[in-house]
């Protein structure tokens, strides 16, 4: 294949990746940033970073696009959180973001998303993410142990810890579940 015929293919791939997952990136950059303007930076930052990978290396095989576009805005995000250290989950639903959680676990379909929010900003950086990208983006524990560089085995411990955490605080009982 020329080197023509290949740019326009990548070109192609890149605007249907684009078009399949930016409004996503957006969801998670403003759930983590609070702030619609930063949040839009990081997304176009994520896909210029993006289109530089994927355009340098002309034998790169991507396994996983998904997990590679939350990584990218993952490491993004921490490099404004080093410029801007606050960050508040109420400031996200003083906004009126309202996470339209999975209906898998019922912890989160019984309580109000506000009493969740409060539960969530409670937990750790690191944890905060992951039950971001696995119940409000639907991310596989596969994809969030990529993303984070984790084993899957770890993450998936981790997410049956903080469901258990968050049913303590939320007061839910586990054996009436």
């Amino acid at each position: 294949m020329s080197r023509k015929t290949h740019m326009s293919q990548l070109k192609k791939d890149f605007a249907k990746t684009y078009d399949e997952h930016s409004d996503a990136i957006f969801r998670y950059a403003y759930f983590k940033l609070s702030d619609t303007e930063k949040a839009k930076d990081v997304v176009q930052d994520t896909f210029v970073k993006f289109w530089e990978y994927i355009s340098a290396d002309v034998e790169n095989e991507l396994q996983n696009v998904k997990a590679l576009l939350y990584r990218i805005a993952l490491n993004t995000i921490i490099d404004l959180y080093r410029k801007r250290k606050t960050f508040s989950l109420d400031t996200l639903a003083d906004d009126g973001f309202d996470p339209a959680f999975e209906p898998e676990q019922d912890v989160f379909e019984r309580h109000e998303s506000e009493a969740v929010l409060r539960a969530i900003s409670e937990l750790e950086e690191e944890d905060k993410n992951i039950m971001f990208m696995r119940y409000i983006e639907g991310l596989s524990f596969d994809d969030i142990a990529e993303v984070t560089g984790q084993r899957s085995n770890t993450v998936t411990v981790k997410v049956h810890r903080l469901l258990k955490q968050l049913r303590q605080s939320l007061n839910i009982n586990e054996t009436t579940e």
